[in-house]
C-alpha cells in the first residue's frame, strides 16, 4: 500500500457508497472507524492489513470524517481478538472472498512452479503474481507466503535440472564433471589456474596472444560437446542466472550440489560462455584489424613525411605545382 496520497485519488478510492453504509451502520466510534478502514484497504489490495502502520494517515484521516469519528481513536481499534476477525469475515462475505485453504496454496505453489517460475526470477514478482491469482479467485492471500514461494521455487528447479540433465549425452556429463577434477595449469605468470578458472575469466589486454588463447578456450568449451538446443525452451533471464550463479561457485561449492543441479550449472556456464566467447572473438579480431591498419597508416605516412623532409627547396616545389594546376586550370576555362 502506498503512503502518500492526493485528494483525487482519496475520493476516488476511499469514499464510503451505499453498500459500505449498510455494512458500518450498527457500528460506533473505534469499531466503526476500523472496519471502514478494514473495508476499503481490502477493496484496493484485496487483503487485509498486518498492522496499522500500513494504513496511510491521509486515508486515516479522510475516512474519520466521513464516519464522524476522530481520527485519533483508530489507536484504540483492536488488530486480535474476536471482533476484528468477525469484521474480516464480514468483509470477505460482502466482497464474495473467502479463506484460503491447504488445498488452495498447494495449487497455486503448482501453478507458479509451472507458469511463473520460468519465466520470472524476482520475488517480489512472484508474490505480485500470488496476489493477483488470488484476487482474480477471489481467494484472501495466504499468509504463509514466502514459504508458498519457496514450496514454487524448489519445485520449479528440480523439473528444470532434471530435464536439463537428461538431455546431457554421458559423454558430455563426462567432460563437465572433468571441469571440476583436472589439475591446474601454469599461466603466463607461472600460477596454476584450472580450465574452470580460465572459463570464467575474461579476455585480458587486445593483442594476438589473447586472441589464440580465447580461440583455445573456444574450441576446449566446444569439445565438451553440450546440445545446441540445450535451452532452447528456456528464458533468457533463467539461464543467465544460473549462468551468474555458476560464475560465483567454486569446485568444491559444485561437488556440494545434488548431480542434476551441478550440470545444469555447469552446462550453463559452458553454454553462455561458448556464445559470449564467440562474441568476443569477433570485437578481439575487429579490435587487432583496426590496431593493424592504424599502425600501417602511421607507418606509411611516417614514410612520406621522412621523404619530404629530405628534399630541399621542398616549399619552392610544392608552390610551383600549385601555380601550375592553377595555369592549366585558368586554360581549361
Amino acid at each position: 500500500m502506498r503512503r502518500e496520497w492526493d485528494t483525487d485519488d482519496l475520493i476516488a478510492c476511499w469514499t464510503l457508497v451505499d453498500p459500505d453504509w449498510d455494512l458500518i451502520a450498527n457500528k460506533a466510534g473505534a469499531t466503526r472507524l476500523g472496519f471502514a478502514l478494514l473495508l476499503k484497504f481490502f477493496e484496493l489490495e484485496a487483503r487485509f492489513p498486518r498492522h496499522a502502520g500500513e494504513m496511510p494517515q491521509a486515508a486515516v484521516h479522510y475516512l474519520a470524517e466521513q464516519v464522524k469519528v476522530d481520527a485519533e481513536l483508530f489507536a484504540a481499534y483492536a488488530w486480535s481478538g474476536r471482533t476484528i476477525e468477525y469484521h474480516r469475515a464480514q468483509i470477505r462475505e460482502a466482497l464474495g472472498f473467502r479463506e484460503p485453504t491447504r488445498e488452495d496454496e498447494d495449487r497455486l505453489a503448482a501453478w507458479l512452479a509451472d507458469e511463473v517460475c520460468p519465466v520470472e526470477l524476482s520475488e517480489e514478482r512472484l508474490r505480485e503474481a500470488v496476489l493477483a491469482r488470488c484476487r482474480a479467485e477471489k481467494i484472501e492471500p495466504v499468509g504463509r507466503i514466502d514459504r508458498l514461494l519457496g514450496t514454487a521455487q524448489a519445485a520449479f528447479e528440480r523439473r528444470f535440472t532434471t530435464r536439463i540433465a537428461a538431455r546431457v549425452a554421458p559423454p558430455a556429463r563426462v567432460r563437465l564433471e572433468q571441469l571440476l577434477e583436472e589439475g591446474s595449469v601454469p599461466d603466463a605468470a607461472g600460477c596454476g589456474v584450472s580450465f574452470l578458472s580460465e572459463l570464467k575469466a575474461d579476455p585480458g589486454r587486445v593483442g594476438l596472444e589473447t586472441l589464440l588463447k580465447e580461440v583455445e578456450k573456444l574450441t576446449r568449451v566446444r569439445a565438451i560437446g553440450l546440445p545446441a538446443d540445450l535451452f532452447a525452451d528456456t528464458s533468457e533471464k533463467v539461464v543467465a542466472a544460473w549462468r551468474a550463479r555458476a560464475a560465483s561457485m567454486y569446485p568444491s561449492d559444485f561437488r556440494a550440489t545434488p548431480e542434476p543441479i551441478r550440470l545444469t550449472l555447469l552446462a550453463a556456464l559452458c553454454s553462455v560462455r561458448t556464445a559470449e566467447l564467440t562474441d568476443g572473438l569477433v570485437d578481439l579480431l575487429i579490435t587487432l584489424v583496426q590496431k593493424i591498419d592504424a599502425r600501417a597508416e602511421d607507418r606509411v605516412e611516417g614514410e612520406l613525411t621522412n621523404d619530404l623532409k629530405r628534399v630541399r627547396g621542398k616549399e619552392g616545389i610544392l608552390f610551383r605545382l600549385a601555380e601550375a594546376a592553377m595555369r592549366t586550370s585558368s586554360g581549361r576555362s
